[in-house]
């Protein structure tokens, strides 16, 4: 059971939650995840299972995109409706006021982690000073805004934005800012990811989903193979003796390639892994395929 799994994470699951029913689901504990998401929070979480569990931290594109919904009126101690409400207010600003200040949220930023996260100060979590009402200096980190469009307003005071950012934002935080810039009190109301790098919504299947496949016997028609995460390298086909270095780690030299990095293929077609090639020299990185025979 090799593969990338994409799971619609429920609300009120941790990602930690969701690995460890999968754990049951699959039978195997290799399992990782990429981009933790809060419990509060639902939608596409990337599950690297069996041996593609290795390409979790190889991934180049650690974009996400989510819909998030701003409530004005109320600050949180966590940022969200989960929290305990530190200070309200009146409502004294609209749509108009929000449209106005989305531009400024554009673009690199710096942003101060919240309290309740799990980056860590002198080796410690955050979240654990939080639990104990301890607030520890925190040191702003550069984030990315790609985009905000503003979806429209679900309830009285409520206004629900599309944002595509970099790895290592805080939607919450970006909330809570953006409230500030229209003079108001906001905390987040509601929070889906619709993507995770390469993979979207519409690959996305819900616990549910995977249990009746893992019941019905079609449970590897879920997983999507290991080289999606890398169809942004062009391909490279090899034979069996090039494989076979691979394998090996040894370098094959005066290779007819251009230097760059490449997803391989064997002759039939079957996904190896990745290399380089420098210098005319072919140079194995991580392979995903079972050694081949003889």
């Amino acid at each position: 059971m090799q593969g990338i799994l994409i799971v619609d994470k429920p609300t009120d699951w941790t990602s930690f939650d969701v690995i460890a029913k999968l754990r049951g689901i699959l039978g195997t504990r290799k399992l990782g995840h990429s981009g933790t998401l809060d419990p509060m929070a639902t939608g596409v979480l990337p599950v690297f299972c069996g041996g593609a569990s290795k390409a979790v931290d190889m991934q180049e594109n650690h974009d996400k995109t989510y819909r998030a919904t701003l409530r004005l009126g109320q600050t949180t101690d966590t940022g969200d409706i989960t929290g305990t409400v530190l200070e309200s207010a009146p409502v004294s600003a609209g749509e108009a006021e929000l449209l106005a200040v989305l531009p400024q949220f554009i673009g690199p930023q710096q942003q101060v982690p919240p309290m309740y996260s799990a980056v860590k100060v002198n080796g410690q979590p955050l979240y654990k000073a939080a639990r104990k009402g301890i607030e520890v200096e925190r040191k702003p980190r550069p984030i990315t805004i790609h985009s905000i469009t503003y979806e429209g307003s679900p309830a009285e005071h409520e206004y629900t934005l599309c944002v595509s950012c970099s790895k290592g934002t805080y939607i919450r935080v970006l909330l809570e800012d953006i409230a500030k810039a229209m003079g108001q009190k906001g905390t987040m109301s509601a929070l889906r990811r619709i993507q995770a790098g390469v993979y979207g919504e519409k690959d996305a299947h819900s616990l549910e989903e995977i249990q009746a496949a893992k019941d019905n016997g079609t449970l590897e028609s879920l997983l999507l193979p290991v080289e999606s995460v890398f169809m942004h390298l062009p391909p490279l086909r090899v034979n069996a003796k090039v494989r076979k270095h691979l394998e090996n780690g040894c370098p094959t030299s005066h290779y007819p390639a251009k230097d760059d990095r490449y997803r391989v293929y064997d002759e039939e077609g079957s996904f190896l892994g990745l290399a380089k090639v420098e210098n005319s020299v072919l140079l194995v990185e991580k392979l995903f395929c079972e050694r081949s025979a003889g």
